[in-house]
């Protein structure tokens, strides 16, 4: 918990009444965070949610998405603006990974970055970017000390990924949903081992990859199906992926488990048994957990290792 329950009612009440002076009133300045791009669990929650935003310390997610955009009514975008600020004034350094994600940059978003500099979340995430040139506009209004995060949720987006991979986003996330909707797609194909969700999830993944940004896979809906979001995020984790959005905690605790502590687990015992046998002379050989143990698997160790912040 961050704040004290009593003053979370306080500023549920104020949002709840879309009292924009509490919020003016009390806004500052808050400092620049040490990034750490090395999430796989980012969970959504409302800005509008004061108690669920209190409570981000506490849940198993590893960062966490405070949502301006789906969700919010036009209305209550302004308050949800503030309310998120507030925020982040008192967010202490040691809280999950915070990534914003703003409106679309004509729609809002441009004022709202403006706003968002002066309380620095981890990063910035941009909705229904189409180019690079959007990806550019978006990176210069960001302050330099917050990550610039892009939603690929329409079809020039997807069709531009090698260019828009180019820029200087550190992460993409899959709006699939979106995607096939502006493709004309129906979105009952949005099944496992479908050849054409294969094919998305896929260029996604591999585009952004190879230009260094961190790929995202789709948030799954149905956030009370935990048997097939698991089976989602063990085949996604088959392809590549160790990161996937996620709602609410369940949700969290099945990506954290796949994308994260499998590999750090495999890692951790592929570098000490590798650096054991290497002592002896021996960089190749049959180990009866991992099968066949060389260079090239103990330097994948290290860099699962590596991405975890443990070298």
């Amino acid at each position: 918990m961050l704040f004290d329950e009593k003053f979370i009612e306080i500023v549920q009440e104020a949002i709840d009444q879309d009292n924009e002076n509490f919020f003016i009133k009390a806004l500052s300045h808050a400092s620049p965070r040490q990034r750490k791009e090395n999430f796989c669990a980012p969970m959504m929650v409302s800005a509008l949610n004061a108690k669920h935003l209190n409570h981000l310390d506490e849940f198993p997610s590893d960062a966490a998405i405070i949502n301006l955009e789906d969700g919010v009514a036009p209305q209550k975008k302004r308050i949800a603006l503030l309310a998120a600020c507030y925020f982040l004034q008192h967010l202490p350094q040691n809280a999950p990974y915070t990534i914003v994600r703003i409106n679309p940059l004509d729609e809002g978003g441009e004022e709202e970055i403006a706003l968002l500099n002066r309380f620095f979340p981890h990063a910035i995430r941009v909705p229904k970017v189409r180019s690079k040139e959007d990806l550019q506009r978006a990176r210069e209004l960001i302050d330099d000390a917050i990550s610039l995060h892009a939603s690929i949720e329409t079809k020039e987006a997807f069709v531009n990924l090698q260019t828009l991979a180019t820029s200087k986003a550190e992460c993409f996330y899959l709006g699939i949903l979106d995607l096939l909707a502006d493709m004309g797609i129906p979105q009952n194909v949005l099944k496992l081992s479908n050849p054409t969700i294969d094919h998305i999830l896929s260029i996604f993944l591999l585009q952004s990859l190879a230009n260094g940004i961190k790929p995202v896979s789709f948030v799954y809906q149905d956030y009370k199906n935990i048997e097939e979001f698991t089976q989602w995020c063990e085949y996604e984790y088959a392809m590549g992926y160790r990161a996937k959005g996620v709602l609410g905690p369940k949700q969290a605790e099945v990506a954290l488990r796949i994308f994260k502590t499998v590999d750090i687990q495999r890692a951790r015992y592929i570098k000490k048994r590798f650096e054991a046998m290497q002592k002896q002379g021996i960089t190749g050989f049959m180990d009866e957990k991992y099968g066949f143990i060389d260079e090239p698997i103990y330097k994948d160790a290290l860099n699962i290792l590596k991405s975890k912040g443990e070298l």
